[in-house]
């Protein structure tokens, strides 16, 4: 999971991506997941347990292109009226991964 590159702590997805809601153009880099991820690395977020802030290119790029998909793929998972994002992003993205890493090992005992 994404660590703030300062203090180290586990960030939350659906913590970041709020924090992106403030882009007057959110809905639309949801269309276009390169638009997405260069917003996103050129974004500064803020660290909600030591405060720095940082560029969202320090963090990880695989689990930022799955949390594109995730966001997509449930409609309606952002509030736009209250800025809120109604998924728990990082649970749904650890379970994402366990799973893909699961049918590796399945396909790999083939």
């Amino acid at each position: 999971m994404s660590r703030c590159p300062i203090c180290g702590k586990t960030i939350k997805w659906e913590d970041l991506i709020e924090q992106m809601l403030i882009l007057d153009n959110f809905q639309e880099l949801l269309k276009d997941k390169g638009a997405f991820l260069s917003a996103l690395e050129d974004f500064t977020f803020k660290c909600p347990e030591c405060g720095e802030e940082f560029y969202g290119r320090n963090l990880n790029l695989r689990e930022a292109e799955k949390v594109f998909e995730l966001i997509n793929e449930f409609s309606g998972s952002i509030d736009y009226s209250n800025n809120k994002v109604r998924l728990k992003l990082t649970n749904l993205l650890a379970l994402d991964l366990m799973l893909e890493e699961w049918d590796k090992r399945v396909k790999g005992a083939r």
